[in-house]
């Protein structure tokens, strides 16, 4: 490949113009989110109805993009309780480029009273999903470093566990230590240290503890990490596997 080609021929420009291309606010009829001092613990008992995920009485059969991705979101949430559901409704409107007023006081305001409910209802893509949203939308520094931190991480998970998948390899196996190859790497990077290398240490443990300052998202960042120590299926899991193997080999054992 030539060295003037590119990833995104457009560049900057080319990638703002696809990241915005999304990211239209909802239109909204009659019809819009709660206030910010709605009773939480009311929603925490209520569960979301089948009904949700259909037209609604005194809703518009058109006009409204709000009430179709309501309906959408609805259909996740049936059974679960609203207030995962009221959650997953303001992360999508927090996505856009404008929201309602009250959206962002509310999502931190869910969080901050309702993390154990929360965190209980909410499979771990949508706590990944809410994570992301304190990036823009956190009420200090510590929270958007955090969740833009975080939002990196997952993103480039996704990402790379996606394009790993066409290796043939299932995500907890680790690749044979044999079949490395010799090509450099990317960006002019030093190759990692497999047995005493610390950049997955150095990834994962500032994020953390600064996560653990702040109340609003330490719960929810805690268990995500958490998670991801539990998880058997990630590159560091693979990488403490691979490492275990090298030093076998080094040992003669």
């Amino acid at each position: 490949m030539s060295s003037d080609e590119h990833t995104y021929e457009a560049g900057l420009q080319g990638l703002r113009e696809r990241y915005n291309s999304r990211r239209e606010p909802f239109v909204f009829y009659k019809e819009g989110l709660p206030s910010v001092d709605v009773d939480l613990d009311v929603l925490a008992r209520k569960t979301v109805p089948e009904t949700a995920t259909s037209w609604q009485k005194g809703e518009p059969v058109k006009g409204s993009s709000w009430a179709t991705k309501r309906r959408a979101i609805a259909a996740e949430f049936v059974g679960n309780s609203q207030l995962a559901y009221l959650n997953a409704m303001l992360i999508s409107n927090l996505r856009k480029t404008g929201a309602p007023a009250q959206a962002a006081p509310l999502f931190l305001r869910l969080w901050e009273e309702q993390h154990v409910h929360l965190i209980a209802k909410l499979d771990l893509r949508w706590q990944v999903s809410s994570i992301m949203t304190f990036a823009d939308h956190g009420k200090n520094d510590v929270q958007r470093q955090v969740g833009q931190a975080l939002r990196m991480l997952f993103g480039v998970m996704k990402m790379y566990e996606f394009e790993r998948r066409f290796s043939g390899l299932s995500p907890e196996v680790p690749f044979d230590l044999q079949g490395r190859s010799r090509a450099s790497l990317p960006m002019q990077m030093e190759p990692f240290a497999l047995q005493t290398g610390g950049l997955d240490i150095n990834i994962l443990a500032p994020v953390w503890d600064l996560a653990l300052t702040d109340p609003g998202i330490a719960p929810l960042a805690n268990n995500l990490m958490e998670e991801l120590n539990r998880d058997p299926r990630t590159v560091f899991r693979r990488i403490k596997t691979m490492r275990q193997q090298y030093i076998k080999q080094k040992r003669g054992t």
